[in-house]
C-alpha cells in the first residue's frame, strides 16, 4: 500500500456530472468528509450536452399540471416497467429541486409574468421542461460547481476509478490511477456514490463523449451489485448525420418542442403513420390538426388540438425514422429533414436554440433558420443499470450507491426527454443523504492489500502484453458489432452472434498492447476501459436475447409485440464467477391509488 497515493473520505463521489455534484453537495451538507473524482476535468460532464430542459410539474405555463400527471406520462413513456416508487418519488420532488437550482443562482428563461418558463417535450401532457434556451444541462452544471466548490468538497480531477473494494461484502474503498501521471491512487471510504454516467462508446453511432465507457456498471457488476433493464438501450431519434466527422451529435428535442416537424427524403410528413395504438387519441393524427397546435404554442396560448406526432415517445420516433430510410424515403445522407424554419422566425429561432443555430452552421454549414437539418438515430441514453433502493440509492452491495445514467428503474423501458435532469437532481440528493448517514452509521472497513494489488497488476498488463493486439482496433470492431447486431431492433440471431464476436473480442483485448510508460497514454487508458465496454455490452445482449417481447427501447424483430406476461418482469443481470447470469424479477406491487392515476387520463 505504501507504493500507493492513499487518502480518507467519509464519501467517495464517482462522477462530476449533474449527479455526482447533488450527491457530492449533499453528503458534504450531512457532514461527510466528501471527494468527488472525476475522470475528465471538472465542467466536462455529458450534463452539459443536456440541452432542452429539466422536467419538473411546476405548472407555471399550464396551471393544469401535477406530480400525478408527471408521474403517469413517466409510467407510461417507460411502458410501465419502472420501478414506481422511484417515478412517483422523481414526480413529486421535482419541482423543488429546481427551485432550489434557482435559489442557487440559476437563470431559468422566463415567462411574461416572471415565472420559471417551460416547454414542450416528447411524452409529456403539459409544457413541463424548464429551460435556459437550449443550454439547459450548462447552466445546471454551473450552478451546481459553484455550489459545490464554495462548500469545500475535494476534487480529483482526471482520475479513473477501476475497482470498488471490498471487505466482507461492504465497501471499504475504491482503486484508480490519476490520468496525467499514471500514479496509482487508493480511497479509503465508509461509501462509494457511482454518478459515471452511460455506456454509449460501446455503439458505433452516439451522441455520448469519450468518457462513456461503461465504468460505474461495470464496477459495479464486478463488485457483486444487481443490475436491472440492461436490455434498454435508447436511440434518440435526432443525431446529426452529415458531415461525418460529426455523425451522432446530438440535436436537441427541444426543436420539436418548438414546433419542429419530421420531413422524408419526399418532404412528407411521416409521423402521422407512426401512432401507437397507446397513443391515439392524444396525438393529432392530420397535419391541419397538428398545424393548429403548433399555431396556439407559437402564439403563447393554450393549444385546444392533440399535440403533433413529433412528439411522442423517442423509441417510436427513432424507430419511424429507422423505417423511413429502410424503406427508401430517407435524405440524402442516409436520415431524414428536420425543419424548423419553416414554423419560426429566424430571430425567434436564434433566441430559442442558440446552441443548435450555432452547431449547424459551425459544423454542418447549414443555417437553420432558413433550411432543414439532416437528422438520423443517435445511441443516447442507457435505462438500465445499478439495482438501487427507490428510497436511498444504494446498491445490493452495502455501502455503494447510485445516481443518474448509471442507476436503473426509474425510466422502464424508455426515458422520457428533460427526466434525465430531473433524475439526476432528485435522485443525486437522495444518493449523498443516504451515503452520508451510511459512512456516519458505520465504522470504516479494512482495505484487503492484495485486492489492491491485484488491480494494480490488472492495470499494468497491456505493458506486459506479448501480442500486440491494438486496442483501438478493438474499440472499433466492438462498436461496429453493437451497432448491427445489438441496435434499434433486434433478432435472435443477430444476438447470438454478438455473443459469439464479443467472446472473442475479450480474448482479443486481453491481449491489448500498449507502449511508452504510464504518463498520460489514452492507448492504455482505452485498453482498460475495453474490459469495462466489452462485458456491459455482453450484459446488454444476453438481457435482450432474454426478453422475447418488443417494449420501450428494446425492439425484437422475431418478437414484435408487447406481451402482458413479460410486462410483470425487470430482468437481472448478475456476474457468476466468471459468466453473466440473466433473472426475472417481478415488478413490486404498486398502490391502489397509483393505479387508479394510470386509468385515469
Amino acid at each position: 500500500m505504501s507504493k500507493y497515493q492513499t487518502v480518507d473520505y467519509d464519501v467517495v463521489v464517482v462522477g462530476a456530472g449533474g449527479a455526482g455534484l447533488r450527491a457530492a453537495i449533499e453528503a458534504s451538507a450531512e457532514g461527510a468528509k466528501t471527494a468527488l473524482v472525476c475522470k475528465s476535468l471538472l465542467g466536462k460532464a455529458h450534463t452539459v450536452m443536456a440541452e432542452g430542459g429539466v422536467a419538473a410539474a411546476l405548472a407555471n405555463v399550464e396551471s393544469r399540471d401535477s406530480w400525478q400527471t408527471h408521474f403517469r406520462d413517466t409510467m407510461k413513456g417507460g411502458k410501465f416497467l419502472n420501478q414506481w416508487r422511484m417515478a412517483q418519488i422523481h414526480a413529486q420532488e421535482a419541482p423543488e429541486r429546481v427551485r432550489e437550482l434557482e435559489r442557487w443562482g440559476a437563470v431559468f428563461d422566463r415567462t411574461g409574468d416572471g415565472r420559471i418558463l417551460q416547454r414542450n417535450f416528447g411524452g409529456h401532457t403539459y409544457p413541463r421542461l424548464a429551460h435556459v434556451g437550449d443550454r439547459t444541462g450548462l447552466e445546471i452544471i454551473r450552478t451546481l460547481q459553484d455550489k459545490g466548490v464554495h462548500d469545500g468538497i475535494d476534487v480529483f480531477m482526471e482520475c479513473t476509478i477501476r475497482r470498488i473494494l471490498l471487505d466482507d461484502g461492504r465497501v471499504a474503498g475504491c482503486f484508480g490511477y490519476h490520468r496525467e501521471s499514471g500514479r496509482f491512487v487508493v480511497f479509503q471510504t465508509k461509501a462509494v456514490v457511482l454518478a459515471t454516467g452511460g455506456i454509449g462508446r460501446c455503439w458505433q453511432i452516439s451522441s455520448n463523449s469519450w468518457e462513456y465507457t461503461a465504468d460505474g456498471h461495470a464496477m459495479a457488476l464486478w463488485a457483486g451489485a444487481d443490475l436491472i433493464d440492461m436490455e434498454f438501450v435508447q436511440f434518440h431519434p435526432t443525431g446529426m448525420v452529415w458531415p461525418p466527422s460529426v455523425q451522432g451529435t446530438l440535436i436537441t428535442e427541444g426543436v420539436r418542442g418548438e414546433g419542429g416537424v419530421l420531413l422524408n427524403g419526399n418532404r412528407e410528413r411521416f409521423m402521422f403513420r407512426y401512432i401507437p395504438e397507446m397513443f391515439q387519441g392524444e396525438f393529432a393524427e392530420t397535419e391541419d390538426e397538428a398545424t393548429r397546435w403548433i399555431t396556439a404554442v407559437v402564439a403563447g396560448q393554450r393549444p385546444d388540438a392533440r399535440r403533433p406526432p413529433e412528439l411522442l415517445t423517442r423509441d417510436v420516433v427513432a424507430r419511424a425514422i429507422r423505417r423511413e430510410v429502410r424503406e427508401g424515403r430517407g435524405s440524402p445522407h442516409g436520415g431524414v429533414f428536420l425543419d424548423i424554419a419553416s414554423r419560426r422566425t429566424p430571430d425567434v429561432i436564434k433566441k430559442k436554440l442558440p446552441s443548435m443555430y450555432h452547431q449547424f452552421k459551425e459544423l454542418a454549414d447549414v443555417d437553420i433558420t432558413r433550411e432543414p437539418m439532416e437528422v438520423g438515430p443517435t445511441c443516447h441514453y442507457m435505462m438500465g443499470g445499478v439495482r438501487v433502493h427507490s428510497e436511498t440509492q444504494e446498491s445490493t452491495v452495502p455501502g455503494l450507491f447510485a445516481a443518474g445514467e448509471v442507476a436503473g428503474g426509474m425510466h422502464g423501458s424508455n426515458r422520457l426527454g428533460g427526466n434525465s435532469l430531473s433524475d439526476l437532481l432528485v435522485f443525486g440528493k437522495r444518493a449523498g443523504e443516504h451515503a452520508a448517514h451510511f459512512a456516519r452509521s458505520h465504522s470504516a472497513a479494512t482495505i484487503d492489500e492484495r485486492q489492491v494489488n491485484a488491480a494494480a497488476a490488472e492495470a499494468l498488463a497491456a505493458f506486459d502484453s506479448a501480442q500486440g493486439e491494438n486496442p483501438y482496433a478493438v474499440h472499433e470492431e466492438l462498436r461496429a458489432l453493437m451497432q448491427t447486431y445489438v441496435g434499434i431492433v433486434r433478432t435472435e440471431e443477430d444476438l447470438q452472434h454478438a455473443l459469439e464476436q464479443l467472446q472473442s473480442l475479450r480474448q482479443r483485448a486481453a491481449r491489448a498492447k500498449v507502449g511508452g510508460n504510464i504518463q498520460y497514454n489514452p492507448g492504455w487508458h482505452l485498453a482498460l476501459d475495453l474490459k469495462n465496454m466489452i462485458d456491459i455490452s455482453e450484459a446488454v445482449t444476453r438481457a435482450a436475447l432474454v426478453r422475447q417481447e418488443s417494449r420501450g427501447a428494446h425492439t425484437r424483430e422475431d418478437y414484435p409485440d408487447t406481451s402482458a406476461e413479460w410486462g410483470k418482469y425487470n430482468l437481472i443481470v448478475r456476474q457468476s464467477g466468471a459468466t453473466l447470469t440473466v433473472d426475472k424479477s417481478s415488478l413490486p406491487e404498486m398502490p391502489d391509488e397509483l393505479k387508479q392515476l394510470l386509468k385515469s387520463e
